[in-house]
């Protein structure tokens, strides 16, 4: 017989929630459950059974983060009646990603994709592939003739510079020096 998963009790939601707060502030590297449990009011022994496992909340973590993210790319896509093109939209992601309230998110997203890199077995599997399909989605729908080789090379291209952009700002705070990067690139 199938079974299907429960839906998320309202208990668990609300501490997902607040561990997503607590997360993009003090990062995932070394999450331990004992501090992170008091910080949001909780324990571990309900963390663990809510998520099932360390590795279950790290997962509802990245989740979480990527529903911020789609989130994002939905509401770019919803603000255009017409594709508005590959550059308008790249400046769109940028003012987005670089706004200063965003850096914690930001910071939180680069962890998590260098993690997935590097551990791509654990509770971090498939984050970094998967962020990558969504802009890459996201930019082909600005493009005309998105099928072309060049509009793929160029999507990744822009792609490859927001990227490099946001871990150089997170790693300099350097806002203008960035942000005069990205406009050289998309004036090419």
């Amino acid at each position: 017989m199938a079974t299907t998963k429960e839906a998320p009790s309202a208990r668990q939601r609300e501490l997902l929630e607040r561990a997503y707060a607590y997360s993009l502030t003090h990062g995932l590297a070394d999450l331990s459950l004992r501090p992170l449990a008091t910080a949001i009011g909780s324990s571990p022994r309900v963390l663990l059974f809510l998520f099932d496992s360390k590795d279950g909340l790290i997962r509802a973590l990245l989740a979480r983060a990527r529903a911020d993210e789609l989130d994002l790319l939905r509401r770019i896509q919803d603000q255009h009646d017409v594709p508005p093109g590959l550059d308008v939209v790249a400046r769109e992601l940028w003012t987005w990603m670089s706004a200063a309230e965003r850096r914690p998110l930001m910071t939180f997203w680069v962890e998590a994709y260098g993690r997935s890199l590097v551990a791509p077995e654990g509770p971090w599997a498939d984050f970094a592939r998967s962020t990558v399909d969504d802009w890459l989605e996201l930019l082909k729908a600005t493009q005309p003739d998105p099928d072309a080789v060049q509009s793929a090379a160029r999507r990744t291209g822009v792609l490859a510079m927001l990227r490099g952009a946001l871990i150089d700002l997170l790693a300099t705070g350097d806002l203008e020096r960035t942000t005069a990067a990205l406009e050289g690139y998309l004036a090419d």
